[in-house]
């Protein structure tokens, strides 16, 4: 049962995931333009390293996308690595699966049919990676 008494547990104040890409370009142009999440900070030549950030909208946490100058291999993922974005509503994430569409990028089935049984569409990004978009939050 979730509680708010966690006295002796982490406490951040950001969050960020972060990961290579050798198509930073286009990761950006998915997630910026066609996804639809602002980018709040990119970098250039930072040891080597090229990169962006993108901001979840009111919140700290942070998806960030970097790529070296010497390569930044990206193994491929699997069909069930995810980042999993939940909206208040059909509407709204059927408004960024219209984008999406428009931009030339089609759903790919699930690895997990619970995504599907849940009214969710999953989208690869240009490197593979799956994106979830499920109409509605989960209560916890």
């Amino acid at each position: 049962m979730p509680t708010n008494d966690w006295p002796d547990r982490l406490r951040v104040a950001q969050v960020r995931v972060a990961r290579p890409t050798d198509q930073l370009a286009a990761i950006e142009t998915f997630y910026s333009k066609h996804l639809g999440l602002p980018v709040i900070y990119r970098f250039c030549g930072h040891a080597g390293y090229d990169g962006l950030m993108l901001g979840l909208p009111g919140t700290d946490y942070h998806l960030e996308f970097t790529s070296h100058v010497d390569g930044s291999p990206c193994p491929a993922p699997t069909a069930d690595n995810l980042l999993v974005l939940y909206f208040h509503g059909d509407a709204q994430m059927y408004d960024t699966v219209e984008r999406l569409a428009a931009a030339g990028h089609q759903p790919v089935e699930p690895e997990n049919p619970y995504w599907t049984a849940v009214g969710a569409m999953t989208f690869a990004d240009p490197d593979g990676w799956r994106v979830v978009l499920v109409p509605k939050p989960v209560n916890l």
